[in-house]
């Protein structure tokens, strides 16, 4: 009876002590059980904070105008271009995720996303492309014209140590994202991951989800946007920042605090020693009542010695399962 529960409730307090919030106790074993790892890039993998490396090109009005469209929006990115203009979210503004926000503002249709949702021309992704290299881009559809943002972000300061870790501990590690693929690969690339995908919208996620599964994987899904609710539902198991948005909260399994990456990290290593000690555990008890039942049943037991036999053992599972309080396999 206290095997098991015994060390969920000290592991989950050990977590919580490092800033990792467990949403259900079963999520422990499915943690203990993961072998690939992958990671979303905006605001989980980089810092929810960024800039807008050409905000003094856009025009106030044009900002305002995006501004109100992105304040619509719980993509990470957008939140940057609400915060820039202190514009209020537009009343009739329409999410679609993956894509972008569309609204219509004094009979003017505007949009606010990626270069097909915006329909941007070749030659202005492109030159937009070649002229900010290193950063993210949104668009912005006024009408017939749109402008771009080029949004650059810093990576988790951690996050290549941690990588490297997760990578030496056996961990296939792969990034999906949704951004644009010179961003993404440069991401990869920095942090020394070879997979990655970009340009994914959420089914493409869930698509490739399906195939590791098939392939007898058990995946831990990193996300942070509601582009990536939907993966981290249908992950083996799932974690986000703090940072993320209500809905992907809610569809992960946990939720770790702070802008860096070591409670990913953490999470793993607590959740595999809680395991073998939940296994220990149940060894002990299996041992020490295949001893104690013959003595009992025998009649060579006394009500006295029958009663601190009991507490014994569950004595002895509880001071096992505080073991599960630190590791010397946390990351420094």
């Amino acid at each position: 009876g206290l095997a098991v529960p015994a060390v969920q409730v000290v592991a989950a307090s050990a977590m919580f002590k490092r800033g990792i919030l467990l949403n259900s106790g079963e999520a422990l074993e499915r943690l203990a059980g993961v072998d690939t790892i992958i990671f979303d890039k905006t605001g989980t993998l980089t810092l929810p904070k960024a800039e807008i490396a050409n905000l003094s090109e856009i025009d106030p009005c044009d900002l305002a105008h995006a501004g109100a469209l992105a304040a619509a929006s719980n993509h990470p990115l957008a939140r940057m271009i609400a915060i820039a203009s202190g514009a209020k979210a537009a009343p009739d503004a329409q999410e679609y995720p993956g894509q972008g926000v569309e609204a219509v503002t004094g009979g003017l249709s505007m949009r606010l996303g990626g270069a097909t949702f915006c329909n941007a021309g070749d030659e202005q992704t492109a030159a937009a492309a070649a002229a900010w290299p290193d950063a993210s881009l949104i668009y912005f559809r006024s009408g017939a014209r749109v402008i771009c943002f080029a949004i650059r972000q810093a990576t988790r300061v951690d996050a290549r140590d941690v990588v490297a870790g997760l990578v030496e501990r056996g961990y296939a590690i792969e990034i999906l994202s949704g951004d644009r693929q010179e961003a993404v690969a440069m991401v990869a690339r920095d942090l020394g991951v070879g997979h990655f995908s970009a340009g994914l919208k959420p089914a493409d996620k869930i698509a490739r989800l399906k195939e590791l599964k098939a392939l007898g994987r058990h995946v831990l899904m990193v996300g942070d946007g509601m582009n990536d609710a939907p993966a981290l539902a249908a992950a083996h198991v799932s974690l986000s920042p703090i940072s993320a948005s209500h809905l992907a909260q809610a569809h992960a399994d946990a939720v770790f605090l702070g802008e860096h990456l070591a409670p990913v990290a953490t999470a793993l290593a607590i959740a595999g020693k809680a395991r073998r000690l939940m296994l220990q555990n149940l060894w002990l008890s299996v041992l020490y009542n295949a001893v104690a039942v013959p003595i009992a049943m025998s009649g060579h037991a006394s009500p006295l010695v029958a009663a601190l036999a009991m507490s014994g053992s569950s004595v002895l599972v509880t001071l096992n399962a505080l073991r599960a309080r630190g590791t010397r396999e946390l990351p420094a």
